[in-house]
Formats: structure tokens, C-alpha cells, sequence
């Protein structure tokens, strides 16, 4: 760390950080090495979200073909795809945004009807999108609190809101925000992107969707979302992270899922595949040696 509080050099080595450097311990428990904070999940484990035989068309274009996607909780699930995949709009669904137009959602093995973003809300689901959402002439507290706001009596319980930021910063190992009544923006890119990964956590949430969490950050700004990223993961959520950036995926994610024209490929581990096997299925929707087929 360095000493403004930022994470900046990766070690004691001394060697310039890359991002698929930054959880060697990470790498290490997914490959059975070290004691694993959270055990690895085999397939008898009940997906926290199970989406199967999804369909959603926007007039005569049909975006998703029959996708099925799961994410388990404890581990995080990586979801890929060129643009135009059709990644934005499986999030949305994911989201309640967009109804999916014929297919099941399964949340903790128990079928669901999810209508709308409150009903995601309910049942644990939260998203972070890649615009973040925040509002920039409100600070941390208010932000986290919008439309949640907690009350004593008629007034406002600033004391409480304060504490339950507090603490869930301090639950993601947050230290490079000073006080939590800071405005947004007067906050870094990752900061500003650590306060709305907190927003999603505050809420007791099963499931986290991060849509493209270190589009547009520096280095080490970038090796601090995905510390996050893993930290979440590792207190047992069901984190999905979106992201076109190859380094990132392979370094937090425990399973990668691809989607190509709208169907999903592939859905395999991550310690199973290469960065060239991954790519290839990005770009033809094929992978020889992994025997997937479109």
C-alpha cells in the first residue's frame, strides 16, 4: 500500500503490479493449495441464482436464445462476451428490468417471479451499473441511505446511517475514505466505485452484479475494486462480475460463463480453461478443446 492510502505495487517484491497477479492466494486455493476461506463449491451445491431457458426479444430482435446461467454463492462468476453478446441485457433481466420473455428463475432453488427491480431487491439481488448511479452533491452517508433512509421518529437517524456506512466499509477493508460524510465528488474513481459496491451490500444481499466494476480506472485504483470484488466472494455472496478485460476475469472470478450472439457457449471453472480457450469462445462461440459447440 502506498502512502496515500492506495494500493499500488503488488508484494514485497518490488515488481510492477498486473492485474492477473493481484490474488495469488486466490489462484493458489483455487488450484487446492493453502486454507480457503470459503470451501470450493461442487455441483451439488444449490446455485444462489439459477436462470434457465431465458428468452427476451426487443420487437423482431431476439437478444437472448434460451440461456441458462447460474452463480453460486461464495464464489464469483464471471460473465464475458463481445459487445452485443447480449450481457447487458441477461443483467437486466437479472434485474428485474426487463422481464425475460419465456424461460425460469430459479433464486436459491425455489422458482420466483421477478417483475421489476424491487422484486430483485426482495430477494436479495442487487446491481451495480456501470454508470454507478450516484449522485455527486450528496456525500457517502446519503448516497448509501437514497430512498432508504432510516428515521427517528419524524427526523432523520443521521447517527445511525452513519454508523451502518462505517461498518460496511469497513466490512470491504476500506481505508482510503476519510469520513464517510465526504461528497461524492470529491472521491477517486475506485472510491467512487468501493461506495457503490458498499450500497449494494448494506441490504443483507445474496447476489451482487457488477457491471463492468474497473471500466475507466487506473492501475491501482483497478487492483482495489478487485480486492473487493474477492472480498465479497469470500463472505459467502454470489458475486457476477461483467467485464471485457481477460487479466481481471482470470484473476478473482471462480467460474466464467460466455455468451456469444445471445447464447450462452459455455459455463465452465476457471482453473479448467486458458485465456486463449476463453477468447476463442468470445470470438467464435466454439472452443475445440473444451469440445463446446454454438
Amino acid at each position: 500500500m502506498t502512502s496515500d492510502g492506495t494500493f499500488g505495487e503488488h508484494g514485497s517484491s518490488g515488481a510492477p503490479w498486473n492485474a492477473a497477479d493481484t490474488l495469488t492466494d486466490h489462484d493458489r486455493l483455487a488450484r487446492g493449495g493453502g486454507v480457503a476461506r470459503w470451501e470450493p463449491l461442487g455441483m451439488s451445491v444449490t446455485p444462489a441464482l439459477d436462470l434457465r431457458g431465458i428468452d427476451k426479444s426487443f420487437g423482431s430482435v431476439r437478444v437472448l436464445h434460451d440461456v441458462a446461467f447460474r452463480a453460486y454463492p461464495g464464489e464469483v462468476t464471471a460473465l464475458v462476451g463481445d459487445n452485443g453478446a447480449g450481457k447487458t441485457t441477461l443483467v437486466r433481466c437479472i434485474g428485474g428490468v426487463h422481464p425475460p420473455d419465456a424461460g425460469e428463475y430459479r433464486f436459491e432453488g425455489n422458482p420466483v417471479r421477478v417483475c421489476g427491480p424491487r422484486d430483485a431487491a426482495r430477494l436479495g439481488i442487487e446491481i451495480v451499473h456501470q454508470d454507478l448511479a450516484l449522485c455527486e452533491n450528496l456525500d457517502i452517508v446519503q448516497n448509501l441511505f437514497l430512498g432508504r433512509e432510516r428515521h427517528r421518529g419524524l427526523a432523520l437517524d443521521e447517527d445511525t446511517m452513519e454508523e451502518m456506512a462505517r461498518t460496511a466499509l469497513s466490512g470491504l477493508s476500506v481505508r482510503t475514505i476519510g469520513s464517510v460524510r465526504q461528497r461524492i465528488s470529491t472521491l477517486s474513481g475506485g472510491q467512487r466505485q468501493t461506495v457503490a459496491i458498499a450500497r449494494a451490500v448494506l441490504w443483507d444481499s445474496k447476489v451482487v452484479v457488477l457491471d463492468e466494476p474497473a471500466a475507466a480506472l487506473g492501475v491501482a485504483q483497478t487492483q482495489q475494486v478487485l480486492e473487493t470484488v474477492r472480498r465479497l466472494a469470500d463472505r459467502g455472496l454470489a458475486v457476477v462480475l461483467v467485464s471485457h478485460n481477460m487479466n481481471d476475469v482470470f484473476a478473482v472470478s471462480d467460474r466464467i460463463s460466455v455468451l456469444y450472439l445471445g447464447r450462452m457457449v459455455a459455463q465452465v471453472r476457471t482453473a479448467d480453461v486458458t485465456h486463449r480457450q476463453v477468447v476463442e469462445l468470445i470470438t467464435a462461440g466454439t472452443g475445440e478443446a473444451l469440445g463446446q459447440r454454438r
